[in-house]
């Protein structure tokens, strides 16, 4: 990258995503939101720089080869039970299928490692080329992984890495959605909803999970430092598995404790959905919500008029295809970016549709047009 542009794209990221600590006014939201997603904003789980999605590339020939291979990939997932897992998993099988790529397993841990630990060693036992995955405790999950790559499976991460394992030598790459820049953009959301002011809650993952707390982290430090007049009030973790039902109690008590507040954010769309669940049963249909991830009942909340005002989504259909071409990139032992990520994308209700087609490569599901 040139000098100027490295100057350019740092003193960016400060104005808007982290706030200039010496500016005395609130930036305009509305400008901010727009220029969320021409800049990725996080960093890699090691400190990586980013690189784009685009420069992911496999020749024709490159492509034949691995069709030669007929290799075998299994699918590890942390947990499979919401929008964006479904469409990673949607993305990675449409693209191993074109790779000439045979699936042989898709698991799901219900965000328990111990789960995922029994589920890389059933794994393992078909004897996969390749294995994609997200672990659900970094440290927890380590020593399962590093037995995959020693075994010569090549690995490709989604958003976060086990401790202790390298790019380069026990997996092949990370790919991710710009969290930090998902965090900055919903808090620009809320604030551009509650006209700049107002006392507002947060309900965060409480785990060790990089790119949730890279949101938490995102969302806190622009709203401390873009706009005065905005003030968190409470917060509350939630463990989960029960991520709805966690949050609701969260959001729920929130309400009754601080009757002041007028918006609530949340960490991801199952989450916001407690949160919703929790307005309604407080009688706050005036409440303002945001959230990262945009989800099938977050999406139908915000398109009837509901508390949902804005949203920041992943793109988890094409992360999934470019992990997929990663894993290529493992098996022919070519070179990889350490890091990949793909931009975030801010959505309210008058860009909804156009968006679902951006995230899941589908039109909008029928709940969600007779919702609009």
């Amino acid at each position: 990258m040139r000098l100027t542009s490295l100057l350019h794209s740092t003193a960016l990221c400060l104005t808007l995503g982290l706030g200039l600590a010496t500016s005395a006014h609130a930036v305009d939201p509305a400008t901010a939101i727009a220029e969320v997603g021409k800049h990725v904003m996080s960093l890699g789980p090691n400190g990586e720089k980013p690189e784009p999605a685009s420069s992911v590339t496999l020749s024709a020939d490159e492509l034949a080869k691995i069709k030669g291979m007929h290799a075998k990939a299994a699918i590890v997932m942390h947990y499979a039970g919401n929008d964006w897992s479904q469409a990673q998993i949607d993305g990675l099988k449409t693209q191993f299928a074109a790779m000439g790529i045979d699936v042989v397993a898709v698991t799901d841990a219900g965000f328990k490692p111990d789960k995922q630990v029994s589920d890389i060693e059933t794994v393992l036992a078909q004897k996969p080329n390749i294995i994609v995955s997200i672990p659900t405790d970094p440290v927890a999950t380590a020593t399962e992984y590093k037995a995959a790559a020693d075994a010569g499976v090549k690995l490709v991460f989604m958003d976060n890495v086990p401790k202790g394992l390298t790019a380069g030598k026990d997996y092949v790459s990370v790919v991710s959605a710009d969290n930090y820049g998902n965090g900055v953009a919903t808090a620009h959301l809320l604030a551009q909803a509650l006209g700049g002011k107002g006392d507002v809650g947060l309900v965060f993952h409480a785990a060790d999970f990089f790119v949730t707390r890279q949101r938490y982290d995102a969302v806190k430090k622009t709203l401390a430092e873009n706009y005065p007049d905005i003030h968190v009030v409470a917060e509350q973790g939630i463990g989960g598995p029960d991520f709805s039902g966690d949050a609701e109690k969260a959001a729920g008590a929130m309400l009754v404790s601080h009757r002041s507040i007028k918006g609530i954010w949340a960490v991801w769309d199952v989450p916001a959905e407690g949160v919703i669940a929790a307005a309604s049963t407080n009688g706050r249909d005036d409440l303002i919500v945001t959230n990262c991830d945009l989800g099938e009942n977050v999406a139908i909340n915000m398109a009837s008029g509901g508390v949902i005002k804005g949203l920041s989504a992943q793109r988890p259909y094409d992360q999934g295809v470019t992990e997929a071409m990663l894993a290529g990139y493992g098996l022919l032992g070519k070179a990889a970016p350490a890091y990949v990520a793909l931009p975030a994308l801010p959505v309210t209700k008058a860009n909804l549709a156009e968006a679902w087609g951006q995230v899941y490569h589908k039109p909008v599901t029928d709940k969600i047009k007779k919702s609009m």
